[in-house]
């Protein structure tokens, strides 16, 4: 047990903390304070997931729960926000669909690629991927009159169907790299 509690673990762990945290902000009137604390809390638990990768790989720091949970916490964040900017209209409903349903279908790919024992990593595409939903989300909670940019919500979108384009692309990448296992014949 005592190897599970890894700083890395220990930033994972808080990511997921901090999103309920972040629904209450995306929930309640949608005053610049609320909107400020919504930017400030999505921004640290994004900065975890770039921190708890980082120190990992550093310190050597990787574990089983660490390669499993880190992920699915990455995936909690975004599709949380995904989903709470679409009442706010921030978001079409159909770019949130798209980027929750590749994040399901390659969640599966990984799990099936694990039953046959290969551990499949994010490749250079799911990480610009990730980036620029990262970017994109936060433009878009950004408030608009703090600190004005001009085509705030509209570049948060530019950046999130981007991210769309890249989710697809990312994920065909994954089936091709891992085609042998689906197209294995069953025994």
């Amino acid at each position: 047990m005592k190897h599970l509690i890894t700083l890395p673990n220990i930033l994972t762990g808080f990511r997921f903390a901090l999103i309920p945290v972040l629904v209450v902000f995306l929930m309640i009137e949608q005053t610049v304070t609320a909107q400020l604390l919504a930017f400030c809390v999505f921004v640290v638990a994004a900065l975890t997931d770039f921190a708890d990768g980082y120190v990992a790989r550093k310190y050597k720091k990787e574990t089983v729960l660490g390669k499993l949970m880190d992920p699915l916490a990455d995936k909690a964040l975004v599709t949380t926000v995904l989903i709470m900017l679409i009442p706010l209209g921030k978001l079409p409903a159909l770019a949130s669909l798209l980027v929750i349903c590749r994040e399901i279908i390659v969640t599966g790919f990984r799990g099936l690629a694990a039953t046959t024992g290969k551990v499949v990593a994010a490749g250079m595409l799911g990480k610009i991927k990730s980036n620029l939903q990262y970017f994109g989300l936060g433009f878009l909670i950004f408030p608009l009159n703090v600190w004005p940019v001009p085509y705030q919500y509209e570049i948060g979108r530019l950046l999130i169907y981007a991210s769309i384009i890249m989710a697809i692309w990312s994920a065909f990448d994954y089936f091709y790299k891992l085609r042998s296992i689906f197209l294995e014949p069953p025994e």
